[in-house]
């Protein structure tokens, strides 16, 4: 038996079809987003999760309420799952953040905004607080934003920082799913929008479900 957590991002909003920097700036979900959140709400709920945990961010709370509706579960809100801070960059175009800032946005830093060392530190400590509450099979689904998962994921598995980028993102409503072995966090899928399969291979051991 072991602990699993599925990290959800949250379904669309206007400024993700606009392409805006969203960061700490709090946009609901449009139309899209609230259909997305319905149907991942209706496939995950077969895992019959234990806990809920989301961003106090009303794109990811609304997301994950969705989820609690037809699990019967309670939605508890934890600020250290909030999306990274993007400083002056929020409410920006990706064209509008070049054209202003070309250094920093080659480097994707953001005056003002949240280091990502900082993000991946908070997003981390907080799955791993939520995951103890868990019994020794239980299901954790935790309802964040695309950057927060992506480094709190990269930060759980231990890959040194320089290695972060080479973890894509996720769609709008897509997850991923982290298992605890013997030797700590693995990723059994990533940014999927179906659920998870058993795993068959000539793989050791320690690289195959417990």
């Amino acid at each position: 038996m072991s602990r699993r957590v599925v990290c959800l991002r949250h379904g669309q909003t206007l400024w993700n079809v606009e392409r805006r920097f969203q960061g700490h700036t709090d946009i609901p979900l449009d139309e899209t987003g609230i259909a997305q959140a319905a149907r991942a709400a209706s496939m995950l709920a077969t895992l019959r999760p234990e806990l809920i945990v989301a961003s106090d961010l009303q794109r990811a709370a609304d997301t994950a309420d969705a989820l609690a509706r037809v699990t019967g579960l309670s939605v508890t809100v934890d600020e250290d799952l909030r999306e990274r801070g993007g400083g002056e960059w929020e409410g920006l175009t990706r064209e509008e953040i070049s054209a202003g800032w070309p250094r920093e946005f080659a480097a994707w830093e953001a005056p003002g905004g949240e280091d990502v060392a900082d993000v991946a530190k908070r997003v981390s400590a907080s799955v791993r607080r939520w995951a103890e509450r868990l019994s020794p099979d239980g299901l954790l689904v935790v309802v964040s934003h695309g950057a927060a998962i992506r480094l709190g994921i990269a930060r759980l598995m231990g890959l040194p920082q320089e290695h972060w980028p080479a973890l894509g993102g996720l769609g709008n409503c897509s997850w991923s799913v982290l298992q605890e072995g013997r030797k700590g966090w693995r990723l059994m899928e990533h940014n999927a929008g179906t659920l998870p399969e058993p795993i068959q291979s000539d793989d050791s051991p320690e690289a195959a479900p417990s």
